[in-house]
């Protein structure tokens, strides 16, 4: 019994030590490194209908089985899986396994909304995502996120909020319903095709110009513009025989945006407007690096000749895929880690399954890439 005793306190003090020494990650063991571990498309309800898979979950606890370590996570949208307007039993599912988190605390992942987390066009705009995923901690209660335990506080709202770790800007923002449509969620499935107000543009173009001595890292649930794998027009989508278009990534609805399936489509209601291509254009590395995920592939799709990985405009694009095995049949279970080390930045892609290679690093996947500015 006195040894019982003995194994949980210390358990208890490495937990401590673990807690405090979170605080100071960014100067950490690895060497004044920055670790993040970035993931999108969970889809978890998708996932457990197709047995006892926790697409979510399973990818945590190898995480913190050893896997591979990280000091905060970026979640890139989709937690939801479900074609119709999402439930509350599945953002249920959502809070049961981020509770999978042990050495970690729920405050240290950092999230956006994906086209299907969105909810209904008659609903309060994104109600069940801001209800279930809340990243400012607005809805505690149902959540279990409370802003107070950031370690890296948020400035913003849950549409479009700020973080910063160091000399590191992050900029977080969420898709909604595009306002115009008169067709949206259920009818239309996850009705793919990017979308932000000119609010949510005007406020990234304002937070860019005013912190160019920083490393700008932004995220959303969408690649931009033919920067990634399958990110063109009409390359979520494919012909049949008969020369129509169908679904191949995303799903087909000619109501939707089928064109721009697989990319931020719509800015301030202007569709196809890419308003953030053409500012990076005019501003050749004005940011750092653009996250998102959205379509699911395998690592060595080629898709429109764009890899996972890409730099255009001086910036760094990278699509993290999915962590779902089973929502679309492209999808393979993956995510990323990227380790942030003076002026180098080094992308590496964990598969979480042995569906397309063993599972671990595939090496064939990791990057390294210079900085403009050193991480400090």
């Amino acid at each position: 019994m006195a040894q019982l005793f003995l194994e949980v306190d210390l358990t208890m003090k490495r937990r401590e030590f673990l807690g405090a020494s979170m605080a100071a990650a960014a100067q950490g063991a690895e060497g004044d490194a920055l670790r993040l571990w970035v993931f999108s498309d969970a889809h978890v309800g998708t996932d457990k209908k197709r047995g006892e898979r926790e697409s979510l979950a399973d990818a945590i606890r190898q995480a913190e089985s050893g896997a591979f370590e990280w000091d905060l996570a970026l979640d890139l949208g989709d937690q939801s899986g479900g074609q119709a307007v999402p439930e509350d039993d599945e953002g249920q599912e959502v809070v049961r396994q981020f509770g999978a988190l042990r050495k970690h605390r729920r405050e240290d992942v950092y999230s956006v909304c994906g086209n299907h987390d969105r909810s209904g066009l008659d609903q309060v705009k994104n109600e069940w995502w801001r209800k279930w995923v809340d990243p400012t901690g607005e809805n505690s209660r149902h959540s279990g996120v409370h802003a107070n335990r950031r370690r890296y506080a948020v400035e913003g709202t849950w549409e479009r909020y700020s973080f910063q770790v160091g000399n590191v800007l992050f900029l977080m923002m969420s898709d909604i319903n595009e306002p115009s449509q008169k067709v949206g969620r259920g009818t239309l499935g996850g009705n793919p095709g990017g979308v932000v107000t000119g609010e949510t543009f005007e406020w990234w173009k304002k937070k860019v110009e005013t912190n160019q001595d920083k490393i700008i890292i932004s995220a959303h649930h969408y690649m931009l513009k033919n920067t990634t794998v399958a990110s063109g027009e009409w390359e979520g989508m494919q012909k049949d025989e008969q020369g129509n278009w169908k679904s191949r990534y995303h799903g087909y609805y000619p109501q939707g945006s089928p064109k721009g399936a697989s990319y931020l489509y719509w800015v301030d209601s202007k569709p196809d407007a890419q308003a953030f291509e053409r500012y990076l254009e005019a501003h050749p590395g004005a940011i750092a690096l653009w996250l998102g995920g959205h379509t699911h592939t395998h690592p060595e799709d080629r898709t429109g000749n764009k890899s996972h990985f890409e730099t255009k405009w001086g910036v760094h694009f990278l699509n993290a895929s999915a962590l779902t095995a089973h929502h679309g049949s492209n999808s393979l279970p993956m995510s990323r880690v990227l380790t942030l080390r003076g002026d180098e930045l080094r992308v590496q892609c964990y598969l979480h399954t042995d569906k397309f290679a063993p599972q671990g690093w595939y090496p064939r996947a990791e990057r390294r890439v210079k900085l403009r500015r050193r991480f400090q």
